[in-house]
C-alpha cells in the first residue's frame, strides 16, 4: 500500500527535492505552497517517477488553509502516515533594517506555518494513534549567525516547540512520532528570492550540500523518527558541539566573518521577492529543487552515512568539534 506523505514547501528548495524522493518510492505525495506554478512542476516531478500527486494552494501561515489541505489530502488518499515542515521564508538584513510587518511575516512562515502543520496532523494522527511528522532544522536554530535574525529566531522556536510537543506525546504514551531534521547550507533557490537589503547577492556559507542530501536526511528521519533529531551534514554537528563548548568564542569568530561570508562577489538579486507573494516562475522559467551554487555543492553527506550507526556518529561529532574549536581559537586571535 503506498505512504501518504505531505509536504509543505513543496514547490522549490529541499521541499522539491523531498517530493521527488517520495515520488521515486511510489507515494502519494501531498503537496503545499503558494505558488501553483511551481507546484505544478513538481507534481509532473514526482508523476514522472512513479509517485502520485496532490496539488493544494496553500499559505503555511494561515491555519484554515492548511486545515483545509490537509483535509482534502485524506479525501484523496486516505490516512496520512508522514506530515513535513518545510516551508518558511525569511530576510537577509541587520535587525535594525527589518521592518515590524517584514518581521512578523517571516515569523508567521517560519515558525507559525510548522505549527499549523503540526496541529493538523496531530488532529488525523493522534485519534488513530499512528504517524511521523517530520520538522525540518537548521544548525541556525541552535546557533545563531549575523544577518538572519528572523528566520534564527523562527528556527530556534521550532526546536523549543516540538520538544514540549515531544514530552507531551511521551506523557501520552502515543504512537504518534516527531523528530527533527537539522540542515546545514543547502544550494536552494532562496537566496534568489529572498528578501534582502545586502549589498552583495546573498549565500550559504560554505560547505554547502545539494537539496537532495537535505532530502535523503529527511526521508531518514521519517523512516526512524525515535530519535529527537537528526543531523545533516558533518558541519551542522561541528558547529552544534562548537556552540556547546566555545559559544562566546563562536559568537567573536561570527562576529568578524559571518556578514561577508554570507554574501558572494555579485550584484544583489534584482527579481521580487517571495515574503509577501510567490516568486515561482522568472523569465528563465520555474524554480527547482536547485539554487545557483551548483558548482560549489556536494551530493553527498559523510555524516548523514553515520546517521545509521551513532557510536560512530558522536566519535564524529567529538572530533569535528575538537578541530572546529582549535581553528575557531586561532582565526579569534588574528
Amino acid at each position: 500500500m503506498s505512504q501518504t506523505v505531505v509536504i509543505t514547501g513543496a514547490s522549490a528548495g529541499i521541499g522539491r527535492a523531498t517530493a521527488r524522493l517520495y515520488g521515486g518510492r511510489g507515494a502519494n505525495v501531498v503537496l503545499i505552497a503558494r505558488g501553483r506554478a511551481g507546484l505544478e512542476a513538481a507534481a509532473e516531478d514526482v508523476e514522472s517517477l512513479g509517485g502520485h500527486p496532490l496539488v493544494q494552494v496553500a499559505d503555511t501561515a494561515r491555519a484554515d488553509e492548511v486545515e483545509a489541505a490537509a483535509e482534502a489530502a485524506e479525501q484523496a488518499f486516505g490516512p496520512i502516515d508522514v506530515w513535513i515542515n518545510c516551508a518558511f521564508s525569511s530576510v537577509f538584513a541587520p535587525f535594525d533594517e527589518i521592518t515590524a510587518e517584514e518581521y512578523e511575516r517571516a515569523t508567521q512562515v517560519t515558525y507559525l506555518g510548522f505549527v499549523n502543520g503540526t496541529r493538523s496532523a496531530l488532529k488525523r494522527m493522534l485519534p488513530r494513534d499512528r504517524g511521523t511528522i517530520v520538522q525540518v532544522g537548521s544548525a541556525l536554530g541552535e546557533r545563531s549567525v549575523p544577518l538572519q535574525s528572523v528566520y534564527c529566531g523562527a528556527k530556534h522556536a521550532i526546536n523549543g516547540f516540538t520538544s514540549a510537543l515531544r514530552t507531551e506525546l511521551l506523557h501520552r504514551g502515543s504512537n504518534v512520532h516527531v523528530t527533527i531534521a537539522q540542515m546545514p547550507a543547502v544550494n536552494t533557490p532562496q537566496f534568489s528570492w529572498v528578501t534582502s537589503r545586502l549589498s552583495r547577492h546573498p549565500q550559504p556559507v560554505p560547505p554547502i550540500y545539494q537539496p537532495e542530501v537535505a532530502a535523503r536526511g529527511i526521508a531518514h528521519a521519517a523512516d526512524h523518527p525515535r530519535r529527537k533529531q537528526y543531523y545533516v551534514g558533518a558541519t551542522t554537528v561541528a558547529t552544534l558541539w562548537a556552540n556547546r563548548l566555545v559559544p562566546a568564542l563562536l559568537d567573536r569568530y561570527l562576529a568578524r566573518t559571518g556578514v561577508d561570508s554570507q554574501q558572494t562577489d555579485q550584484r544583489p538579486p534584482s527579481g521580487k521577492s517571495n515574503l509577501f507573494e510567490p516568486v515561482d516562475r522568472t523569465e528563465e522559467g520555474v524554480h527547482g529543487a536547485h539554487g545557483i551554487f551548483d558548482e560549489a555543492s556536494h551530493g553527498r553527506s559523510f555524516e548523514a552515512a553515520l546517521a545509521r550507526h551513532p557510536a560512530a556518529a558522536l566519535s564524529a561529532a567529538v572530533l569535528g568539534a575538537a578541530t572546529a574549536t582549535a581553528w575557531l581559537g586561532r582565526r579569534a586571535r588574528r
